[in-house]
């Protein structure tokens, strides 16, 4: 145990209302510099029922992504500090990490359920207790960095260690909540005919170009937009980027992907929904915000199943699409079995790993054009690392220009939001103030 963490646990008074009260100006999780430059980080969660003699709360799992493993049968947990209402766990991580994190308290009834003898009804049986326990997912009161929301709406905490990558840029939405300038923002409704279904659309202006250039102002179409204009706002870390002249003014259209069924029909590798978003989206949102329709302007950017539709559109549509931005794309697609073949596999990886769409680029049956791609994957993300090394391998063999790196991290949207201001960056850096 590092030794602040242990002055804060081994205290004598530990769990006293002043010792909470001390923590809470201190700050949680403690954080403290190993010789090895890692880091110790100290979690620590207060139990509102008080110590074991009145409490029923028998575990606090620790949901720490791409930290801890909630496929394991006996997820991680924190444990209680003798018979007090402190509950803490310790994590050794390199200097540069970024995650979300959340606690979730159990009772003796919301345990693992037993496992038996066949396997596939154990992962079942485990799936199903976990989307029930993460419903009674906590943030971190003791965390003052500012949180959000999960997908399904559960409350995620931030942890920032001292060397994670820059993502100052969000800090007027971290400290102040700032969100868009209402005077550049729109709100569309995109009905297409050719998908049958309609979503809204969030367009929305940066910089200021003088009317007469507005069509030459680059675009980009941000998938999941959803997450990026409600989750986690976007709009005023791309004022501020773009106010420091990291990014050129621009035209943002966060498409909303409806819910998980119509996401799952229309980002893995959907050609029906590229040709609508071209032949329909685009002219829509061009009569309200005048763009530029040069491919080596526009950005299709997206994460995890987002991240494979970005890198789809421009492979396939090189001559509108001609920078990709892709975060943790999920190229392992159509081949769902690569996940459970990399948790048998001692390590956790399988090199090599392949789906379809680096199938396709390898055998050369995409359209001749040469693109400009921003790649990222986390570096704890397993097979996920595996497939996005090998589309990196196939578009630099295809004559692509890439930019690729590994982040320390997991399939996080907090790891996300800074990647994608640094991929739009280099992207349109040509076109960025000097």
């Amino acid at each position: 145990m590092a030794a602040r963490s242990a002055a804060w646990l081994q205290h004598p008074e530990a769990g006293a209302p002043h010792w909470w009260a001390r923590l809470a100006a201190e700050g949680a999780p403690l954080r403290e510099r190993l010789d090895d430059g890692s880091i110790c980080v100290t979690f620590l969660w207060r139990d509102p029922a008080g110590g074991s003699a009145s409490s029923p709360t028998v575990r606090v799992y620790a949901d720490v992504n791409s930290v801890t493993d909630h496929h394991s049968p006996q997820p991680q947990t924190l444990a209680r500090l003798g018979d007090t209402d402190v509950w803490w766990w310790q994590a050794v991580l390199p200097a540069d990490w970024r995650g979300s994190y959340a606690y979730i308290p159990a009772d003796a009834g919301q345990t693992p359920p037993e496992r038996g003898a066949d396997a596939a009804q154990n992962r079942q049986r485990h799936r199903e207790w976990w989307m029930d326990v993460i419903s009674r997912a906590v943030a971190d009161p003791l965390n003052r960095d500012a949180g959000y929301r999960s997908g399904w709406g559960a409350p995620l905490s931030a942890l920032h260690l001292c060397e994670a990558p820059d993502q100052s840029a969000w800090q007027a939405w971290d400290s102040e909540r700032r969100s868009a300038d209402p005077r550049r923002l729109s709100e569309i409704r995109w009905d297409s005919p050719r998908l049958g279904k309609a979503r809204r659309v969030w367009v929305y202006q940066t910089g200021d170009a003088p009317r007469e250039r507005w069509a030459e102002r680059p675009l980009a179409v941000l998938l999941d937009g959803q997450s990026w204009a409600e989750r986690l706002p976007v709009f005023a870390a791309l004022d501020e980027d773009t106010a420091r002249g990291r990014l050129p003014p621009a035209v943002y259209l966060l498409v909303d992907s409806i819910d998980g069924r119509h996401r799952e029909e229309d980002l893995p590798c959907n050609a029906e929904f590229w040709l609508a978003l071209q032949q329909e989206l685009l002219p829509q949102a061009a009569l309200i915000a005048p763009f530029s329709e040069l491919a080596e302007r526009t950005v299709v950017a997206g994460q995890s199943y987002g991240g494979l539709a970005a890198m789809f559109a421009g492979l396939h549509w090189p001559e509108r699409f001609g920078c990709v931005l892709s975060q943790s794309g999920s190229f392992w697609w159509p081949y769902v079995e690569l996940h459970q073949q990399a948790r048998a596999a001692p390590t956790g990886r399988l090199p090599g790993s392949k789906g379809r769409l680096t199938e396709t680029l390898e055998a050369g049956a995409t359209p001749s054009g040469r693109l400009r791609v921003f790649q990222e994957v986390g570096s704890r993300e397993d097979v996920m690392v595996d497939v996005n090394d090998s589309l990196h391998a196939a578009l630099l063999r295809a004559g692509h220009q890439v930019h690729y790196q590994v982040f320390e991290g997991g399939h996080d949207w907090l790891c996300w939001r800074g990647g994608l201001l640094q991929g739009l960056g280099c992207l349109w850096q040509p076109w960025a103030a000097p």
